[in-house]
């Protein structure tokens, strides 16, 4: 087999499911744990701050501007749902594209992936601190010593990493639980802040609509599209759903729906209560709108709880998936097999630990900035090569079983590719930089580690 070919080798689809099908980790989660684990990785940081940022760009139409958004992540989620219920294995993205095409960008999207979820757990954690500490001033007028809360080092930001680990090797069945209810008290936190809101809510505060017209409705569409990130979350729990071919799907799309819903009803309420000045430029833009209806201050104690819940939860979920991707991305021997080593909870236990301590270091010590942004890139990457890999099985297998169908293939998919590359596009060049940084990294460690150790490459020089 030529080089050429050895990288582009594609894992055949029934090995996938087969491995998926004789799993060693536990079938505990049904729809809706998959739900809330998706909401859970959804519905968190973004809806919190980024409405004070996107509302001076499109003014109320921003409300326009999250179903905009909403509609942009549809196109891929359709495409994760196919491919979720066609083959329903951890990798998520990561094997989608080693099925379809080929070992080497598999292992660029498990990289990519790697980006995601776990720069991402860092900064989520780090803005959780940040959360925590202004719920302890409003709350017990203390605060986390400045040294302490990121001056320094930044423990809680450390903490909730660990705990969250902690919660993980308790199994998934536990973790499921904890989701679920953690995803429950976020929502209603949402629907506390609707209700209240409502009662300051004045049309009139609705005009102009669209002071900047379609380009301030599209441009702040670019800003809140990544509070859509983690409906792709449930993808990650292929091996543990009780029924994977049926739920996967579902849980995808409904999380999407949810998530969708909440947020367009929390900018419509927010906007219509005190306007867009009130809005813009603060990064607790929710609480601002509490206090200026309520003219009190315990809605916006009760709104900070609930962000010191909603982070946390986002926490867990994104770590979850993290671990996930590295035991399908070890089973196939492309990173050291420690990864998919199973405890006796049925869970991989040495992996999560790993995992969550090099995050909860990351957390505590590194200050993210521009890092923090690749995440983005990593993540429209990983969703780019879902929807091709749709139109390619498609082609390649059109006989597999399939849970759901994405709707007008190939329009769908190179809709939703279209989208991730417009939104690519517009990154800032220190994204890009970082992203190249760690691009290459990951090159180096494939063809120095995981090309010579590949599975799939060891069966066939055996055949």
């Amino acid at each position: 087999m030529s080089p050429l070919r050895q990288l582009l080798r594609t894992k055949p689809v029934d090995l996938i499911n087969d491995e998926s099908a004789h799993t060693a980790l536990r079938r505990g989660l049904g729809l809706p744990a998959l739900v809330s684990l998706s909401v859970g990785a959804t519905l968190g940081t973004g809806i919190f701050v980024v409405l004070g940022q996107a509302a001076p760009v499109a003014g109320p139409a921003v409300t326009v501007s999250f179903a905009v958004a909403a509609l942009a992540a549809l196109f891929s989620a359709l495409s994760y749902a196919e491919l979720a219920g066609a083959v329903p294995v951890s990798g998520s993205a990561y094997s989608y594209t080693y099925a379809t095409l080929g070992e080497l960008v598999a292992w660029v999207c498990g990289w990519c992936l790697l980006l995601e979820y776990g720069v991402s757990v860092a900064a989520v954690a780090v803005g959780w601190s940040g959360y925590l500490d202004e719920f302890l001033g409003a709350t017990v007028g203390s605060r986390v010593p400045e040294a302490l809360s990121g001056g320094v080092v930044d423990l809680p930001a450390a903490a909730v990493v660990l705990l969250a680990t902690a919660v993980l090797l308790g199994g998934v069945r536990e973790s499921g639980v904890v989701t679920v209810v953690t995803t429950v008290l976020k929502v209603a936190v949402l629907a506390f802040f609707v209700v209240v809101a409502a009662f300051g809510f004045s049309t009139g505060n609705l005009a102009p609509f669209a002071p900047a017209g379609v380009a301030g409705v599209t441009g702040a569409a670019s800003l809140v599209f990544f509070s859509f990130i983690g409906f792709d979350a449930a993808s990650t729990a292929g091996e543990e759903a009780r029924n994977p071919q049926r739920d996967l799907p579902r849980a995808i799309v409904v999380s999407l729906a949810v998530v969708t819903v909440a947020y367009v009803l929390v900018a419509l309420t927010a906007v219509g209560a005190v306007g867009v000045d009130a809005l813009s430029g603060s990064d607790a833009s929710l609480a601002t709108v509490l206090r200026q209806v309520t003219g009190d201050g315990w809605p916006a104690v009760v709104l900070a709880a609930g962000a010191v819940v909603a982070i946390a939860s986002v926490v867990l979920t994104v770590l979850y998936g993290q671990t996930r991707v590295l035991v399908a991305m070890a089973r196939d021997g492309l990173v050291p097999r420690v990864f998919a080593r199973i405890g006796a909870r049925r869970v991989p236990a040495a992996n999560t630990l790993i995992v969550g301590g090099a995050v909860a270091v990351l957390a505590a010590l590194v200050p993210l900035g521009q890092l923090a942004e690749a995440t983005s890139i990593g993540t429209l990457v990983a969703f780019g090569l879902v929807n091709i890999g749709v139109v390619v099985l498609r082609r390649t297998r059109p006989d597999l079983p399939r849970g759901f169908r994405t709707p007008w293939v190939p329009v769908v998919p190179l809709l939703g590719l279209g989208m991730c590359a417009l939104l690519v596009a517009g990154l800032a060049p220190a994204t890009w930089a970082a992203f190249g940084v760690w691009s290459a990294v990951g090159l180096v460690v494939y063809f120095a580690y995981g090309r010579s150790r590949s599975r799939l490459g060891q069966q066939v020089q055996g055949e």
